[in-house]
């Protein structure tokens, strides 16, 4: 899980946005940074940010193309003239390699257990979001917590986790022990492959999760106080 705030990344304009949620696969690329406390990036990181990347996958899938005009030079013009089946391998890599089938993904996870899964990710989503906000001290507003994921199954899973507030809109600054409330939202009982099979089964990978400010309880307001 990566922690998203614009002290995280080389290049925090792109977390500019008109509207909650912002959404980056697709859309935007990161640069990740080292950072001291949560919420850093590590190699493992950048690894799978840059596999993430489609023009890199592409070429990926040409490999053997590669391969095959290094064996045999005096067929290399007739290999880089056959875009057809180029299109063939980098369309079966990228749908039948890395992901999984409507119907496979479908069955990842029946209508129950999604149900339970995003029950549990709004549980704790709230919760986080709650003590953000009594820590804070704020009395009116809504925050969003925005989790997106790729949705690559046969790859480790990469998932984008960040606040948001609808006043600006703006992907909030979050200080190191706020990270840490974020990274509590998942576990051994409830990971991030878990809520991968939940969003695949389901064919959504962004979930948002919307708080009222003013629910948060006068206990919890005096306990971030007191804390």
């Amino acid at each position: 899980m990566f922690i998203l705030t614009p002290e995280t990344i080389w290049n925090p304009h792109v977390l500019e946005m008109r509207q909650v949620p912002r959404r980056v696969f697709g859309r935007v690329m990161i640069f990740p940074r080292r950072i001291s406390g949560r919420g850093g990036a590590s190699l493992g990181l950048w690894l799978r940010l840059i596999f993430e990347m489609e023009v890199l996958r592409y070429l990926l899938a040409l490999v053997p193309f590669l391969v095959l005009a290094v064996m045999y030079p005096r067929y290399a013009g007739a290999i880089a003239q056959a875009p057809l089946p180029m299109l063939v391998v980098i369309y079966f890599f990228e749908a039948k390699v890395l992901r999984l089938s409507r119907d496979g993904a479908k069955r990842l996870a029946p209508a129950a257990e999604v149900e339970r899964g995003l029950d549990l990710l709004r549980v704790r989503a709230v919760a986080v979001l709650g003590k953000i906000a009594a820590g804070r001290g704020l009395a009116e507003g809504r925050l969003h917590l925005v989790v997106e994921q790729s949705d690559l199954w046969r790859m480790p899973p990469l998932t984008l986790v960040s606040v948001q507030s609808e006043a600006g809109p703006k992907v909030l600054a979050l200080t190191d022990e706020e990270r840490g409330l974020v990274a509590g939202l998942f576990d051994d009982a409830f990971s991030e492959r878990d809520l991968l099979r939940i969003n695949l089964a389901s064919n959504e990978c962004l979930r948002d999760v919307g708080f009222d400010v003013r629910g948060v309880s006068a206990h919890a307001r005096l306990a971030a106080l007191i804390g």
